[in-house]
Protein backbone atom coordinates (compact mmCIF):
# COMPACT_ATOMS: atom_id res chain seq x y z
CA UNK A 1 0.00 0.00 0.00
CA UNK A 2 1.34 3.41 -0.95
CA UNK A 3 1.72 5.73 2.04
CA UNK A 4 -0.16 8.63 0.40
CA UNK A 5 -3.24 6.54 -0.50
CA UNK A 6 -6.28 7.13 1.72
CA UNK A 7 -7.89 4.19 3.48
CA UNK A 8 -10.86 3.92 5.86
CA UNK A 9 -9.49 2.27 9.00
CA UNK A 10 -10.94 0.80 12.15
CA UNK A 11 -9.87 -1.52 14.96
CA UNK A 12 -12.27 -4.22 16.14
CA UNK A 13 -12.70 -7.42 18.07
CA UNK A 14 -13.21 -10.37 15.77
CA UNK A 15 -15.92 -12.84 16.65
CA UNK A 16 -15.21 -16.57 16.88
CA UNK A 17 -16.83 -18.68 14.14
CA UNK A 18 -19.52 -20.21 16.42
CA UNK A 19 -20.63 -16.69 17.48
CA UNK A 20 -20.77 -15.55 13.84
CA UNK A 21 -22.85 -18.64 12.97
CA UNK A 22 -25.21 -17.91 15.86
CA UNK A 23 -25.61 -14.24 14.90
CA UNK A 24 -26.18 -15.07 11.22
CA UNK A 25 -28.89 -17.56 12.23
CA UNK A 26 -30.42 -14.94 14.57
CA UNK A 27 -30.46 -12.41 11.69
CA UNK A 28 -32.32 -14.88 9.47
CA UNK A 29 -34.89 -15.67 12.16
CA UNK A 30 -35.47 -12.24 13.70
CA UNK A 31 -34.67 -9.32 11.41
CA UNK A 32 -37.77 -7.73 9.92
CA UNK A 33 -38.39 -7.39 6.16
CA UNK A 34 -36.92 -4.29 4.51
CA UNK A 35 -33.64 -4.24 6.42
CA UNK A 36 -30.26 -5.20 4.97
CA UNK A 37 -28.54 -7.76 7.20
CA UNK A 38 -24.83 -7.16 7.74
CA UNK A 39 -22.87 -9.92 5.97
CA UNK A 40 -21.53 -12.59 8.30
CA UNK A 41 -17.91 -11.74 7.37
CA UNK A 42 -18.54 -8.14 8.48
CA UNK A 43 -19.82 -8.94 12.00
CA UNK A 44 -17.43 -7.52 14.62
CA UNK A 45 -17.25 -5.31 17.73
CA UNK A 46 -15.66 -1.97 16.83
CA UNK A 47 -13.04 -0.69 19.26
CA UNK A 48 -12.20 2.53 17.35
CA UNK A 49 -13.25 3.87 13.96
CA UNK A 50 -10.56 6.15 12.54
CA UNK A 51 -12.21 7.04 9.23
CA UNK A 52 -10.18 8.07 6.19
CA UNK A 53 -6.46 7.95 6.96
CA UNK A 54 -3.24 7.91 4.94
CA UNK A 55 -2.16 4.36 4.09
CA UNK A 56 1.07 5.03 5.97
CA UNK A 57 -0.97 4.99 9.21
CA UNK A 58 -1.71 1.25 8.95
CA UNK A 59 1.62 0.21 10.51
CA UNK A 60 1.48 2.59 13.49
CA UNK A 61 -2.21 1.79 14.11
CA UNK A 62 -1.42 -1.94 14.05
CA UNK A 63 1.41 -1.26 16.50
CA UNK A 64 -1.03 0.39 18.89
CA UNK A 65 -3.46 -2.52 18.61
CA UNK A 66 -0.62 -5.04 19.15
CA UNK A 67 0.49 -3.20 22.28
CA UNK A 68 -2.99 -2.94 23.78
CA UNK A 69 -4.01 -6.48 22.77
CA UNK A 70 -0.88 -8.02 24.32
CA UNK A 71 -1.96 -6.78 27.73
CA UNK A 72 -5.67 -7.58 27.33
CA UNK A 73 -7.34 -9.75 29.92
CA UNK A 74 -9.70 -12.51 28.76
CA UNK A 75 -13.02 -10.95 27.85
CA UNK A 76 -16.61 -12.07 27.74
CA UNK A 77 -19.49 -10.20 26.17
CA UNK A 78 -23.05 -11.22 27.05
CA UNK A 79 -25.94 -10.14 24.79
CA UNK A 80 -28.04 -7.58 26.61
CA UNK A 81 -30.54 -6.03 24.18
CA UNK A 82 -31.45 -5.12 20.62
CA UNK A 83 -31.14 -1.43 19.72
CA UNK A 84 -31.92 0.69 16.67
CA UNK A 85 -30.43 4.03 15.67
CA UNK A 86 -31.64 6.05 12.70
CA UNK A 87 -29.74 3.81 10.25
CA UNK A 88 -28.54 0.60 11.95
CA UNK A 89 -29.72 -2.22 14.20
CA UNK A 90 -27.36 -3.70 16.75
CA UNK A 91 -27.01 -6.22 19.50
CA UNK A 92 -25.69 -4.43 22.58
CA UNK A 93 -23.49 -6.52 24.87
CA UNK A 94 -22.71 -6.41 28.56
CA UNK A 95 -18.94 -6.39 29.12
CA UNK A 96 -19.05 -8.99 31.88
CA UNK A 97 -15.66 -8.30 33.49
CA UNK A 98 -14.87 -4.88 32.00
CA UNK A 99 -11.95 -6.25 29.96
CA UNK A 100 -13.37 -5.23 26.57
CA UNK A 101 -14.03 -1.69 27.80
CA UNK A 102 -10.51 -1.49 29.21
CA UNK A 103 -9.12 -2.63 25.85
CA UNK A 104 -11.24 -0.10 23.91
CA UNK A 105 -10.15 2.69 26.26
CA UNK A 106 -6.49 1.73 25.94
CA UNK A 107 -6.66 1.50 22.14
CA UNK A 108 -8.43 4.88 22.00
CA UNK A 109 -5.92 6.54 24.33
CA UNK A 110 -2.91 5.20 22.40
CA UNK A 111 -4.42 6.18 19.04
CA UNK A 112 -5.08 9.67 20.40
CA UNK A 113 -1.48 9.99 21.56
CA UNK A 114 -0.42 8.89 18.08
CA UNK A 115 -2.55 11.74 16.68
CA UNK A 116 -4.74 9.59 14.42
CA UNK A 117 -7.94 9.40 16.47
CA UNK A 118 -10.21 11.43 18.70
CA UNK A 119 -12.30 9.53 21.24
CA UNK A 120 -16.02 10.19 21.40
CA UNK A 121 -17.44 12.01 24.42
CA UNK A 122 -19.88 9.21 25.16
CA UNK A 123 -18.81 5.94 26.76
CA UNK A 124 -17.78 3.07 24.47
CA UNK A 125 -20.72 0.74 23.81
CA UNK A 126 -19.86 -2.90 23.04
CA UNK A 127 -22.15 -3.93 20.17
CA UNK A 128 -22.37 -5.78 16.89
CA UNK A 129 -24.16 -4.02 14.04
CA UNK A 130 -26.50 -6.64 12.56
CA UNK A 131 -28.51 -4.64 9.99
CA UNK A 132 -28.73 -1.36 8.09
CA UNK A 133 -31.87 0.40 6.89
CA UNK A 134 -33.26 3.64 5.51
CA UNK A 135 -36.11 3.78 8.04
CA UNK A 136 -35.94 2.20 11.49
CA UNK A 137 -38.29 -0.80 11.53
CA UNK A 138 -38.96 -0.28 15.25
CA UNK A 139 -38.51 -3.98 15.84
CA UNK A 140 -38.09 -5.63 19.22
CA UNK A 141 -36.56 -9.05 18.47
CA UNK A 142 -35.40 -11.16 21.42
CA UNK A 143 -31.71 -11.66 22.14
CA UNK A 144 -32.09 -14.22 24.92
CA UNK A 145 -31.24 -17.09 22.54
CA UNK A 146 -27.79 -15.62 21.83
CA UNK A 147 -24.94 -16.90 23.96
CA UNK A 148 -21.96 -15.05 25.41
CA UNK A 149 -19.03 -14.21 23.13
CA UNK A 150 -15.35 -14.43 24.05
CA UNK A 151 -13.26 -12.90 21.25
CA UNK A 152 -9.70 -14.21 21.14
CA UNK A 153 -8.31 -11.69 18.68
CA UNK A 154 -8.63 -8.15 17.39
CA UNK A 155 -7.83 -6.73 13.98
CA UNK A 156 -7.05 -3.61 12.01
CA UNK A 157 -9.57 -3.44 9.18
CA UNK A 158 -9.99 -1.39 6.07
CA UNK A 159 -13.53 -0.46 5.08
CA UNK A 160 -14.07 -0.33 1.32
CA UNK A 161 -17.33 1.30 0.29
CA UNK A 162 -19.20 -0.61 -2.42
CA UNK A 163 -22.65 -0.06 -3.97
CA UNK A 164 -23.97 -3.14 -2.11
CA UNK A 165 -22.48 -1.95 1.20
CA UNK A 166 -19.12 -1.72 2.90
CA UNK A 167 -16.65 -4.57 2.57
CA UNK A 168 -14.31 -5.05 5.52
CA UNK A 169 -10.81 -6.40 4.94
CA UNK A 170 -8.59 -7.63 7.77
CA UNK A 171 -5.19 -5.96 7.37
CA UNK A 172 -3.68 -7.43 10.52
CA UNK A 173 -5.04 -9.78 13.18
CA UNK A 174 -3.64 -9.78 16.72
CA UNK A 175 -4.26 -12.44 19.35
CA UNK A 176 -5.53 -11.00 22.63
CA UNK A 177 -3.28 -11.46 25.63
CA UNK A 178 -0.39 -12.94 23.65
CA UNK A 179 1.03 -10.19 21.50
CA UNK A 180 1.26 -12.44 18.42
CA UNK A 181 -0.22 -11.41 15.06
CA UNK A 182 -1.04 -12.60 11.59
CA UNK A 183 -1.70 -10.68 8.39
CA UNK A 184 -5.08 -11.01 6.65
CA UNK A 185 -7.67 -13.80 6.76
CA UNK A 186 -9.33 -15.51 9.71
Amino acid sequence: MVGDDRIRLFCALRLPAPAVDELADWQTRHLPPGVRAVARDNLHVTLAFLGSRPGADVGPVAGVLRSAAAAAAPLTLRPERYRETRSVAMIVYDDVNGAATALAEEVGAQLERLGVYRREQRAWLPHVTVARFREPPRARPPVESLGPVSPSDAAVYSSVLRPAGAQYVVLESIELGAGTHTTGGR
